[in-house]
C-alpha cells in the first residue's frame, strides 16, 4: 500500500488552519442527540478532509465521529482500508476558546491500524506514527520516559466524567499521584503522554475515533495501556474502550494495580 504522508498531513494542516483556525471563538455550539456538542466548524473540517482524501485516495473509505452509526459500521465492514477520522477532537474546549483541541485521522488495514496523525493547529504540533517508522512530533522522534517508576511522581491525566463514582471518589480523597490533569481532547492527551507531557492517564470511555490514532502513536513511542478490564485497547468495532496506561511498564503496572484495589 503506497501512502504518502506528506500529502496526509499537507491536507490535514491546510484544512485545520483554513476551516478551523479561521472560526476558532466566533463559532456557537449545538447539541447532537446523544448530548454531545458539534459546531459548524466540525461539518467543515470533515466535509473538505473526506472530500481530499477520497479524491486522493479513491479505493478507500472514511469513518468520522460525524457519520451515523449505520454509515460507521458500514465503513468498519469494509474490506477496503478506512480512513477513522474525527475532524475536531475537543469540541467542547473548541467551542469554548480553550486552544486545546486536535484534528485525528488513523487508517485502518485488515482490522488493525497502521498509521496514525494528530494535528494541534494552535501549537502547530504534528504528531505521526506509521506500521514502518517511529512516532514522531514534527518530525523529531518521540520516546516515553522510563525514569518515573513511582506512582507518586506521576502527572496523572484523569477523565473523571466517565469514570465509575467509587473510583472517582478513591482517586480524589487518595490523589496516589503528585498532581492530576484533564485537558478535554482523547487525541491529544494520548500524544502528550507520548511527549512526556504527563505519565499515566485514566479514561472510561472513548470511541474508536477518540483513540485509534493517538493510541497508536502512543504505542509507538513506548507507551503501555490497557482496559480496565486489561483487555487490549484498540478493537475493530464500534465499541466504547476504557483507558488505563503510563509512559513505561513498571509505571503500568503500579498504576494499573492501584486501581484495581478500587475495581475489586
Amino acid at each position: 500500500m503506497n501512502i504518502n504522508l506528506t500529502t496526509i498531513k499537507n491536507i490535514i494542516k491546510n484544512a485545520a488552519i483554513e476551516e478551523l483556525l479561521t472560526r476558532f471563538t466566533q463559532v456557537s455550539a449545538q447539541l447532537k442527540a446523544d448530548g454531545s456538542v458539534v459546531t459548524e466548524a466540525d461539518l467543515a473540517m470533515q466535509n473538505r478532509l473526506e472530500a481530499e482524501l477520497l479524491k486522493e485516495y479513491p479505493d478507500f473509505v472514511l469513518l468520522s465521529e460525524e457519520m451515523t452509526s449505520e454509515q460507521q459500521q458500514n465503513a468498519l465492514n469494509s474490506e477496503s482500508p478506512v480512513w477513522c477520522l474525527d475532524p475536531l477532537d475537543g469540541t467542547s474546549n473548541y467551542a469554548s476558546g480553550i486552544p486545546y483541541f486536535a484534528v485525528s485521522l488513523s487508517l485502518i488495514h485488515l482490522g488493525r491500524v497502521i498509521m496514525g496523525l494528530v494535528y494541534d493547529p494552535v501549537r502547530d504540533e504534528f504528531f505521526t506514527a506509521t506500521e514502518n517508522e517511529p512516532a514522531l512530533l514534527n518530525n523529531k522522534a518521540l520516546k516515553t520516559s522510563q525514569e518515573i517508576t513511582d506512582l507518586n511522581k506521576a502527572i496523572a491525566i484523569i477523565d473523571f466524567k466517565r469514570l465509575e463514582s467509587d473510583l472517582s471518589i478513591r482517586l480524589v480523597q487518595e490523589q496516589p499521584f503528585a498532581s492530576q490533569r484533564n485537558f478535554g481532547a482523547s487525541a491529544l492527551d494520548w500524544c502528550w503522554l507520548a511527549a512526556n507531557r504527563g505519565h499515566v492517564y485514566l479514561h472510561g470511555k472513548q470511541n474508536i475515533w477518540d483513540y485509534s490514532a493517538g493510541y497508536f502513536i502512543f504505542q509507538k513511542a513506548g507507551g503501555h495501556a490497557c482496559t480496565l478490564n486489561d483487555d487490549e485497547i484498540f478493537v475493530n468495532k464500534l465499541e466504547g474502550r476504557s483507558v488505563v496506561a503510563a509512559v513505561n511498564p513498571s509505571l503500568q503496572r503500579n498504576w494499573r494495580n492501584w486501581i484495581k484495589q478500587s475495581t475489586n
